[in-house]
């Protein structure tokens, strides 16, 4: 099987198999489980300009929290929050941006502000004309794996967890090529942390390969999440570096393209290790 074809995002090429790229996550909301949230845009432009400094390949810019109980953001609030973000990192730092969104509409207006890929952690499901932007645009777009609502807030199945992703990724993927998405713009994500138990979410990291039948770009965003949290003994958000770091390493070593991470410039050198321990040099 080949592998995935190279995407052009801006002035960055997505050159799948030959480094790992970070995407760095900057959430434009005052509920973050992370306890990250930035709402004003300078501070937002200062957050990206540190982590592009850091080595951060592409910014996720979401305004609405997908944290367990959080509640749903309005579509005018969510494009307060976003658009104004993703207009001062596409214009002044010239960033590659992402925007996390379940809304067409806010995915819309963002690609119209400069940004240059779609984050659905839906996959697709929450906004019937969300494929219709992402196929009219071109832009690549990734495909997250969750349970029961767009927030997976349901209890998993008994089965194979894995088993289970691959064959909800398939079914996503086969929808999107349907409505117009080019299959080469199509990014796969398991939904780490997304309606999953605590082992669910370790099987996922030790069988983030199997995803590898799909024949598509893996992104994984293991950063800060409660497994790892729990693993640790119960450590708070601020304290999971080391943890994420783990699961970073873990996550490179089995394939993943795109890591979606908090702290950028820890993550950044776990990954520039790992990738030159586990990759051949031309």
């Amino acid at each position: 099987m080949t592998g995935p074809v190279p995407v052009q995002l801006r002035h960055l090429t997505l050159e799948w198999g030959r480094r790992t790229y970070i995407m760095g996550v900057l959430n434009v909301t005052p509920d973050s489980f992370s306890g990250d949230g930035i709402m004003d845009v300078s501070a937002a432009v200062t957050r990206a300009r540190q982590m592009l400094a850091e080595g951060a390949d592409i910014i996720d810019v979401g305004g609405e929290s997908t944290r367990p109980g959080a509640q749903p953001v309005p579509l005018d609030e969510e494009l307060r929050r976003v658009i104004p973000a993703v207009e001062a990192l596409a214009g002044e730092l010239d960033a590659v941006v992402s925007v996390d969104t379940m809304k067409s509409e806010v995915a819309r207006r963002a690609l119209h502000a400069g940004a240059a890929m779609i984050n659905d952690v839906s996959a697709l499901r929450a906004d019937p004309e969300m494929a219709g932007v992402a196929a009219a645009s071109r832009v690549p777009v990734v495909l997250m794996h969750g349970y029961g609502t767009a927030k997976g807030a349901s209890s998993p199945p008994a089965r194979s967890v894995v088993s289970e992703v691959v064959e909800f990724l398939e079914a996503r993927i086969e929808s999107a090529v349907a409505s117009g998405v080019a299959r080469d713009r199509i990014l796969v994500d398991p939904g780490f942390g997304f309606g999953k138990t605590v082992q669910q979410n370790l099987e996922v990291l030790r069988r983030l390969g199997d995803l590898r039948v799909l024949g598509l770009p893996v992104a994984v965003g293991p950063s800060r999440k409660g497994t790892i949290g729990h693993i640790l003994g119960g450590l708070p958000v601020q304290e999971r570096v080391e943890g994420t770091a783990a699961a970073v390493a873990v996550c490179v070593m089995n394939g993943a393209d795109v890591i979606r991470v908090h702290d950028v410039g820890a993550m950044v050198r776990v990954a520039r290790a790992m990738d030159a321990i586990i990759r051949v040099s031309e």
